[in-house]
């Protein structure tokens, strides 16, 4: 990554720029170098477009890519991930110094269209989308498919990053999945000009083309490091897409060519209590590695989450897991020691699922611990689910009884489990497993679940909220709403 960075440094800072403008659909100015001219360069030197897509990478992790410069939350993906858990409510903001996400576990963003907490996400996930679209123009287009595999590479991984992107709107921007609502504003070109919205169907659509493009496209990558997008990451999030859709059977097929071909085993016992900051681990598919070069610090996802890095999390506004999800994991759960449980049992930092490896409290000040953005864990509950769905009973209790070996736990009690009571079980293991990884959200929103907030919440204690709440669901914000003339409500 660091080789990559360094490579790209100019042509990527071209391209951050035009991703970064103040209006999402401001013409970037060419003074320096021509689409045209671009484009015939890319076709015979794959270097030139690689490094653009390594600024997009970057913006995942950078600091102020959601549009501001002083927003300690505001640092790329994980930053929407840890947004998502608040939404969710597994992921408890138990006391607060600085305020960081307090009007996000207030649910004050989702209902106030002028938030800057609100228009981050926004701002985020179509600064992507335009850095995407760039590429993908200057590779020949959204049906191209360009003859040195090299560009093919890079294609496949722009159309993946946009797809992705799209997804994420999609979760934190509508209430439910109805295909026939109008939902974004679909752009595929990078100079378009304002687009309504376009409804949910013709956003998945998309979506979901881009995707099965990316992973023909991706077929014959093998890529340099796992902070790249390979076709099973493609597919990965095709699973995913297929989820919220309700195509089981495509959900099922998808996840089981992951789990049978990926090569990537599921985390051992050891490995769940070990830090979670390794981009190397097996069974991890896709994450960033986190290097000196990348400048990261207090403002991060580690310094928001970890008790052993210079962080909030030590300086007064810890992170936690919500008491009832805490007390639903059984004693012989290896994944309860990921939680310390003081005397009480209300505060319950993961201490031993998140930390940078010296274990110093708050020692780490330069970032170096690795973000996690998928796993294969997350395959082998999407299948269980997707069997399920499918009355595939057995074969669900036998995805989700390998994942429960692995933790420690006699996975018998699912042979009583049937319909309903096994699908509440498999959702259950999904906010287990993927606590405070930026999933519960989407899981939330796929089962069309209601969430209560424990006893160690600073508000809203007991509180019940249905999936489709206004409340957890955003915005339109109120600048697209300025500068886009075909979108005139927040809804």
């Amino acid at each position: 990554m660091k080789n990559n960075i360094k490579r790209s440094i100019f042509v990527a800072s071209l391209f951050l720029a035009l991703g970064c403008s103040e209006d999402y659909l401001e013409t970037a100015p060419t003074e320096f170098i021509s689409a045209e001219d671009l484009q015939d360069a890319a076709q015979n030197n794959p270097d030139l477009v690689a490094g653009i897509l390594s600024g997009i990478y970057t913006t995942m992790v950078q600091t102020g890519t959601g549009g501001t410069d002083l927003d300690h939350d505001d640092f790329g993906q994980k930053g929407y991930d840890l947004y998502s858990d608040f939404l969710s409510s597994d992921v408890v903001l138990a006391a607060t110094n600085y305020g960081w996400y307090r009007g996000v576990t207030e649910y004050v963003p989702t209902q106030d269209f002028t938030s800057n907490s609100n228009y981050k996400p926004w701002r985020y996930y179509y600064r992507i989308i335009r850095s995407s679209n760039e590429v993908i123009a200057t590779l020949g287009g959204n049906d191209a498919v360009p003859e040195l595999a090299e560009n093919r590479w890079v294609l496949g991984q722009a159309k993946t990053l946009r797809a992705h992107s799209y997804f994420y709107l999609s979760q934190l921007f509508a209430n439910s999945y109805d295909p026939s609502a109008e939902i974004l504003p679909l752009y595929v070109e990078p100079a378009q000009e304002a687009l309504p919205r376009s409804s949910t169907k013709e956003v998945f659509d998309y979506i979901i083309a881009d995707l099965t493009d990316a992973i023909s496209l991706l077929s014959d990558f093998n890529r340099e490091n796992k902070s790249q997008i390979n076709d099973f990451v493609a597919k990965g999030v095709l699973a995913y897409v297929y989820g919220v859709t309700g195509d089981a059977a495509q959900m099922k097929t998808v996840t089981e060519d992951i789990i049978n071909n990926g090569g990537f085993p599921l985390m051992s016992a050891t490995e769940v209590v070990g830090g979670f900051n390794d981009v190397n681990t097996p069974g991890w598919m896709w994450g960033q590695d986190i290097t000196t070069d990348l400048g990261l610090d207090l403002v991060s996802w580690w310094g928001q989450m970890d008790l052993y890095t210079y962080s909030y999390a030590w300086a007064g506004d810890p992170k936690t897991i919500d008491k009832g999800l805490f007390d639903a994991i059984p004693a012989n759960d290896v994944r309860k020691g990921q939680f310390f449980n003081e005397p009480g049992g209300d505060y319950l930092m993961p201490l031993n699922k998140f930390y940078d490896p010296a274990k110093v409290i708050g020692g780490q000040r330069v970032i170096t611990t690795d973000y996690v953005y998928m796993r294969i864990a997350e395959m082998y509950l999407l299948n269980a689910e997707a069997a399920a769905r499918l009355g595939d009973e057995a074969g669900a209790r036998a995805r989700l009884g390998e994942l429960l070996a692995k933790r420690g736990v006699d996975s018998a009690y699912l042979n009583g489990l049937s319909g309903a009571n096994l699908l509440d079980e498999i959702y259950l293991q999904n906010r287990i497993e993927l606590w405070g990884e930026g999933k519960s959200y989407l899981a939330l929103k796929r089962f069309k679940k209601s969430t209560t907030r424990g006893t160690n919440h600073l508000s809203n204690v007991g509180q019940t909220l249905p999936y489709d709440d206004e409340r957890l669901t955003f915005e339109i914000p109120e600048s697209e709403i300025q500068n886009n003339p075909f979108i005139n409500t927040q809804n």
